[in-house]
Formats: structure tokens, sequence, C-alpha cells
């Protein structure tokens, strides 16, 4: 697979990465610790080189990334978060100095590793300063146990902030064909700056695939069910989008969430999306969308298709909502 860099940092990553959260958090039970091992180290075999973990994800979710991994630690660009008290969403946000080194000490433990190749803060925390942050993630790299900074879901103010003391590697947000407010400002900042962006639900958590209708049962502990986007009523709504693309697909020969993330690849050379799945079909469906190439009249196709196709519903309930862009 072709290797991108991330912005001005000077880091090479695989053209797509592979976000391990869906592995034990987020969209119902974990999958067993085997078949995730096996499923990181299949995305390695196909060239991929990013694998985006965080402490909120359980430390489950770590240390199947840390055994997968081990064996060609030197050969992969590992990610993970800090953000929350305890390391729990429910916990509220918590970045003080303190905390963020007892994050990274349970994630190094975790991750068998004795540096973290790309560490992020999870959230912005509007209680601690940011030079509070970004000095402590300074210091860390000073120890050789962090190597470059990243932030997750945070605004523009607070991107100049932390760039001003620490240079930031890269910016985690959520951006697809189905949530693109992130070309507004995010991205002109991002190329100002030479920042590179880290793209998370890429195919609209699971809803750019087309597996996803009005009709379909999420489990209990999916956190979609409170997601405002995936109301029935949303889907419903939304379904248009998915028709159109599928019909671009179809004509091109590949499927609409190959489309879905061959559209973010050709937006920006910085950009790497990160899409994860816990199937290796789907896996091998994502990670060949890297070899695809959308001509100028395609993804002008596909953008008057957008313009014409209006996204219904919030991506987050009002409670995460206050969480981002701060």
């Amino acid at each position: 697979m072709e290797k991108r860099l991330l912005g001005r940092s000077g880091l090479s990553v695989s053209a797509i990465g592979y976000g391990c959260m869906g592995l034990s958090f987020g969209y119902g039970p974990a999958i067993d610790r085997r078949d995730g091992i096996k499923l990181i180290r299949t995305a390695f075999e196909q060239g991929v080189t990013l694998f985006d973990t965080a402490e909120a994800y359980g430390a489950q979710n770590e240390e199947m990334v840390g055994e997968a991994l081990a064996p060609v630690r030197d050969q992969v660009v590992i990610a993970t978060k800090f953000g929350f008290r305890n390391g729990n969403v429910n916990d509220g946000l918590d970045s003080r100095p303190e905390r963020i080194r007892i994050a990274v000490e349970n994630s190094l433990r975790n991750l068998r590793t004795d540096h973290i190749d790309l560490l992020y803060q999870h959230r912005v925390d509007p209680d601690i300063p940011m030079a509070e942050v970004a000095g402590t993630v300074k210091d860390l790299i000073a120890e050789g146990k962090v190597r470059y900074f990243g932030l997750s879901e945070a605004g523009v103010e607070s991107i100049r902030q932390a760039h001003a003391i620490l240079p930031v590697t890269a910016l985690q947000s959520e951006y697809s064909l189905w949530w693109r407010e992130p070309e507004q400002q995010l991205l002109p900042v991002l190329d100002e700056l030479g920042i590179g962006f880290i793209p998370f639900s890429p195919l609209g958590k699971g809803f750019l695939t087309g597996a996803i209708n009005a009709s379909t049962e999420f489990t209990t502990d999916d956190f979609r069910n409170v997601v405002p986007r995936f109301s029935v009523e949303m889907r419903q709504a939304n379904q248009g989008l998915v028709l159109a693309l599928k019909e671009i697909a179809t004509a091109k020969g590949v499927t609409t969430a190959q489309i879905a993330l061959a559209w973010l690849l050709a937006q920006k050379p910085w950009l790497v999306p990160i899409p994860g799945t816990t199937k290796t079909s789907r896996l091998m469906e994502n990670l060949a969308a890297a070899e695809i190439r959308l001509s100028a009249i395609e993804q002008q196709h596909i953008a008057d298709i957008l313009a014409g196709i209006p996204v219904a519903g919030d991506r987050y309930p009002p409670s995460r909502a206050a969480l981002i862009n701060r």
C-alpha cells in the first residue's frame, strides 16, 4: 500500500489505517481476543502501518493491539489517546498532567512497548490549559515515551494553541461523505499549519456501506442507539445518499464503501482514514479502496450529488456534542 506523510511532521503511514475501537468498544460485545489479534495481523500483512486505539476503549483493546503487533513493532505506527477520568468516557474529562502520565504508563504496558508513536488528547479539556497538556506531552517526548502529538475532535483555537507549544502531527476527527463539516474551518487550518488529518468513521459508522437501513436493529450496547442520525426516521431520510453512491460504485465496478474511502483519499494527500471492522472480508474491501482512483469528472459527479442530497440528523446526542470542537 502507498504511504502518506502526516502534514509536515515527517511521520509516514499507510494511506489507509485501521481503527481498532470496534474490536471491543462502542459497537456491541467485544470480539474474541484471538480473532481481534488475527484481524490486526491481517491488516498489517495487507500493508497497514497505522493502528489506532485509546485508553477509553478499554485495556483489552490496547492489549490486543500490543500482542498482535509485538513481532513487527518497529514496522508500525501505534496511536493511542488519553483524556478521560479513570480512562472511562462516562466519568468525564481529565487531562491533568498527572493523569496524562498515568494513562501513558498504562498504555505502554498494555501495548507491550517502550514508546507510543502518536499520542492524542482524546477530547479537549476546558478545565486544563492547553499549555499544560501540550507541555506534558512535550516532556514525554523528551523522555522517549512518546514520538508525536495529536488532538482529537479539537476546534481551531485549541489546535493553534497546542501547535504553538508543541507541533501537532495529526488531528483526528469525523469526516466522510456523511459528515463534511471539517471542510469549512479545520482543513484550511491543518493545511496552513502542516498538520495531518485522520478521519475516523470514514464510512459513517457503517451507514455508507449500504448494509444499514431503517429496519436494522442494533444490539443494546451499540452506541448508535443514542446517535440522532441513526434513529429510524433519520436512517430512512438519508437512504438517498447511499443509493446514489451505489449507482456510482456499480458503474465503476466497486462497492459503496470503496467509493466513500476513495473519495476521502482524493481530498488531501495528507489525509489518512482509519475505517474499523471486525470482519476480514470488510477489512480487505476497505483496504482495496487505496487502489481506486476517482477522475476529476467522477469527483465532480459526487460533488453534484452531495449538493442535491442534504444529510439529516445530528451525529452526536447533546451530551456528547458538548465535548467536540473546543
